[in-house]
């Protein structure tokens, strides 16, 4: 995605949702959910890139060139994402501090 949209910062990859696991943001699709997205043909195996049926909570983090957390949201609920314009604010806000 990095390289197809040339952004100029890293996006994380992370399959069978490894790092989402270390901070405690994945759960277990219960059996009768994992049926109805088979019936969908959403093969999490395959996405996942392993056995765990496990799915990761939308989350957006900003994390400075120090490694410093600036922004993060996460919400259970896949509906409820953060608003692209609050990240941009974020970014922007990091900028302007970085320029001073």
């Amino acid at each position: 995605m990095a390289q197809r949209h040339k952004l100029a910062f890293d996006v994380l990859s992370d399959p069978g949702n490894r790092v989402a696991s270390k901070f405690g943001l994945t759960f277990k699709l219960p059996e009768d959910l994992r049926q109805v997205y088979e019936k969908f043909g959403i093969d999490l195996k395959k996405y996942n890139g392993d056995e765990s049926s496990t799915l990761p909570m939308p989350a957006r983090f900003v994390i400075d060139s120090k490694g410093t957390v600036r922004a993060a949201d996460v919400d259970p609920d896949y509906t409820t994402r953060p608003e692209p314009t609050e990240t941009v604010r974020v970014l922007e806000a990091l900028r302007s501090r970085a320029s001073l």
